[in-house]
């Protein structure tokens, strides 16, 4: 007869083989396949995790089958005794750059603590008694995108503090190729902390063996790094996310634009937060803009957005077909450039110099200012390209498109 345990077990598995963790919706032209998580390879990584206490590093997207890491691993009797939570919250609802706190989770009663409040890495105390670290959140594969800077500062919490950290994999949805300009060490920020492209196609496990690897970490101590990888993945698979990454990330077609349009946010131009299409449209409140319009208001992920309450004037780039932008595979500077020649103006570029901790260099902003074109632009990065790609090879764990 089965314990309690066992048939719940039974059940977290039975919701991996369906698939539904990864289900991966028709889209025309594209090819179905199924994918399978790390956090669904539970035979792999429960022997490691039975009887130690766990800490999970985690968020909305850290699901078996359409349920919540936390909550399978509790069901299987597995001791989780902390939870951190990166940049928009454990729920995946805050603002980007939004301030969040501690406090404790009303459904499992454990401690949630915030790495995107106070502090960005867990405190010696943060730590007391934990035995391993898991880490799973889903990535989108671009260097911005702050998940990537919470993991490497995990990492050194870890090696600091002699814990093992396991990092269950997904794919990347921008996994396919390697575009943009890699970052210049004096522009390292929060969101941009290590020397690769803004498109870097590694999954976050191969990025973490690589941060590992390439001495990125600041700790003197070995990080004891252990991976469960996907199944049925590699750098070619088309990837659609059931859930999305950050609220402003809700389409398979925003995350395929995030790494071209992301760049405005250095700029005067919306994205179209607080949109029912954020990612997909762009404008700023001048009829000069474009014939597109759309009024930005408060919604959940964009309490105060940017233009709130006014007609912006623009691009809609919502019809945009997802076969056609995979088949670029190419960072889009034309949405940019554009955008600045109708605008043309001094403060197109936000004084915060925020475009350029995004681009990784100031070169960038001034090639627009000085009216390069696409094509000498994307020529001055492809040496750098060149070398990150010969590194890169190193640490591929899936079959890759090159």
């Amino acid at each position: 007869m089965l314990t309690l345990v066992q048939f719940l077990f039974i059940l977290i598995l039975s919701s991996c083989k369906t698939g539904s963790e990864a289900q991966i919706l028709p889209i025309k032209d594209l090819k179905q396949i199924e994918i399978k998580a790390g956090a669904c390879q539970t035979n792999e990584y429960f022997p490691l995790i039975k009887s130690k206490k766990i800490a999970l590093v985690i968020n909305q997207t850290s699901l078996i089958g359409s349920t919540s890491l936390a909550d399978s691993l509790l069901s299987a009797g597995m001791n989780v005794t902390k939870i951190f939570a990166p940049e928009h919250g454990f729920r995946g609802q805050e603002d980007a750059g939004d301030k969040i706190n501690d406090e404790i989770d009303a459904k499992t009663k454990i401690p949630l603590i915030s790495l995107y409040g106070d502090k960005k890495q867990p405190s010696v105390a943060d730590l007391e008694g934990i035995e391993m670290m898991i880490f799973d959140i889903q990535d989108v594969g671009v260097r911005f995108y702050t998940y990537i800077s919470t993991l490497h500062y995990i990492m050194e919490a870890c090696a600091d503090n002699n814990i093992p950290l396991l990092i269950l994999d997904r794919p990347n949805p921008l996994g396919f190729f390697v575009d943009g300009p890699v970052l210049e060490e004096s522009f390292h920020s929060f969101v941009g902390m290590h020397p690769i492209p803004i498109v870097y196609g590694l999954t976050i496990g191969e990025l973490a063996a690589m941060i590992k690897g390439e001495g990125w970490l600041k700790s003197k101590n070995n990080c004891d790094l252990k991976l469960v990888k996907c199944q049925n993945y590699d750098h070619n698979s088309f990837y659609e996310l059931n859930k999305a990454p950050s609220p402003n990330l809700r389409t398979t077609r925003s995350i395929l634009l995030y790494p071209s349009l992301c760049l405005f946010e250095g700029t005067i131009v919306s994205v179209g937060r607080g949109t029912e299409f954020p990612f997909e449209v762009i404008g700023i409140p001048d009829p000069d803009g474009g014939t597109h319009t759309f009024t930005p208001k408060p919604s959940i992920g964009a309490k105060i957005p940017l233009y709130n309450g006014k007609q912006c004037y623009g691009i809609n780039l919502h019809g945009l077909n997802i076969s056609d932008l995979r088949s670029e595979k190419k960072l889009n500077l034309t949405y940019l450039m554009m955008m600045y020649n109708k605008y043309k103006k001094p403060d197109f570029f936000l004084q915060n110099n925020f475009f350029d901790k995004l681009a990784g260099n100031s070169v960038l902003r001034h090639q627009i200012l000085e009216g390069k074109d696409e094509s000498y632009i994307r020529n001055t990065w492809q040496n750098n390209i060149e070398k990150y790609k010969g590194i890169r090879k190193k640490y591929l764990l899936y079959k890759d498109f090159e």
